[in-house]
């Protein structure tokens, strides 16, 4: 068996070593070159919209929903817990409503008000790394104090020492719901990666947001892991220690959001995945010609003994080799491009203006002071991209097998000449 596998490689790399210089080369390079260009596409183009999703998902994660949420619990039972569970982070105690603010010139916005400790960007560094604070800081240390959302500000008027009121919230019963006594000075105003945290979102001193709230408002916990992937199990250490309460971890709480997130990269990923069809069509025709030119030796292998499975796998292994190389290519290229995202665009904005401006000259020599780079390249330069692991060995393999496949299609029912016609035309 190891002998047979021997020489069908040695017969495999004779064939392709003779395709590169025959009438098949340019079939097989384009084969080739459709595997790399399909690898390389589909991987930029999943960890850009790894990078734009994730974008979402961690600003989500780290300020809005936690990666675990916990309520209806006994706050020092369950700190001290905490401090001895090893996937815990941190856990901090917050307050939250829904309110309507009215802020200068009387504009009004619904928004999400939420209570929480004043040392939070001291002890939560996934949400002091996701939060950007973009006027003023991050200060809590007055009753009085208010930090809001970038595109919040924008729609109330608001700067730094602005005072706006929360004119209607929803809460306990012991709460009024409308009331102009609720006024707040913006400390700070922020920015992150979901615009809908930026336009709703507004954190309040805990101790405030307890008093208009009332006594019997909801105290909840977030709670923060060494890995987001570990709220399942966290949950069920949780339950088992607090049979009686509530957790709700980051999936459960987004399940919509992010549902709609997976459907649309995996629509893409489909739509993306057409051009390792067209690739396998051109190796698959390209094979079907080959195996028709090679059939003289065929036959001749056949007589020397090959079996028709032997001779198939040297076309399977040529389809190997194919792959392979189109693949790493593609690999190589696509892990590239998503990790020189900037370098990239900026190199092709400055060849596009070097092959503008020459034209220019040649042609219309009086406008070459208004040729200038595309503003559009510095856009693209500042896409985010995040690569997995896992996608990247998944779309290598797939690549590298749509040759296979496509190879031992094309050389099914090979001996379709018989060696005594072969010796007899020779």
């Amino acid at each position: 068996m190891k002998s047979d596998f021997k020489w069908i490689c040695f017969v495999a790399r004779r064939i392709s070593r003779i395709n590169s210089k025959g009438r098949t080369a340019a079939a097989s390079y384009l084969a080739a070159l459709g595997i790399a260009l399909g690898v390389m596409a589909l991987i930029v183009i999943m960890s850009v919209m790894n990078g734009f999703q994730m974008g979402f998902i961690d600003s989500i994660m780290e300020i809005s929903s936690y990666h675990v949420q916990v309520s209806k619990i006994q706050s020092d039972l369950f700190e001290n817990w905490c401090n001895k569970n090893k996937k815990v982070i941190c856990a901090l105690p917050f307050y939250e409503a829904q309110g309507l603010m009215v802020g200068n010139s009387e504009k009004q916005c619904a928004s999400i008000v939420r209570a929480v400790p004043e040392n939070i960007m001291e002890v939560d560094f996934g949400f002091k790394d996701k939060l950007k604070i973009v006027a003023g800081k991050f200060n809590l240390s007055s009753a009085d104090s208010i930090v809001v959302g970038s595109t919040l500000a924008y729609n109330l008027n608001l700067r730094i020492g602005s005072r706006v009121n929360i004119a209607a919230l929803s809460g306990s019963s012991d709460t009024s719901l409308l009331s102009t006594n609720r006024q707040f000075v913006v400390k700070g105003i922020f920015h992150c990666g979901y615009a809908e945290i930026n336009s709703s979102f507004a954190f309040i001193n805990f101790d405030s947001g307890k008093k208009i709230l009332g006594n019997s408002a909801e105290e909840k916990y977030g709670i923060k892991l060494t890995s987001a992937q570990k709220d399942s199990s966290f949950i069920k250490e949780f339950k088992n220690v607090f049979p009686q309460s509530k957790a709700v971890g980051w999936r459960e709480y987004n399940r919509s959001y992010f549902g709609v997130l997976r459907m649309e990269k995996n629509t893409l990923f489909v739509i993306v995945l057409l051009i390792f069809v067209v690739a396998a069509i051109n190796i698959f025709n390209s094979m079907k010609k080959l195996v028709l030119e090679r059939k003289n030796e065929i036959a001749v292998l056949s007589a020397l003994g090959a079996s028709e499975k032997n001779v198939q796998s040297i076309f399977v292994v040529q389809g190997i080799f194919t792959g392979i190389l189109g693949g790493v290519t593609g690999l190589l290229l696509g892990v590239f491009i998503s990790l020189n995202m900037k370098t990239v665009f900026n190199l092709v904005s400055k060849i596009q203006f070097g092959i503008e401006y020459f034209f220019t000259m040649i042609f219309n020599s009086g406008y070459e002071k208004f040729v200038s780079e595309n503003p559009m390249f510095a856009i693209y330069a500042r896409i985010p991209t995040r690569i997995f692991l896992h996608e990247v060995i998944f779309i290598f393999l797939f690549g590298v097998f749509s040759s296979v496949a496509a190879t031992w299609l094309a050389s099914r029912n090979i001996l379709r000449m018989t060696v005594t016609e072969v010796l007899r035309d020779e």
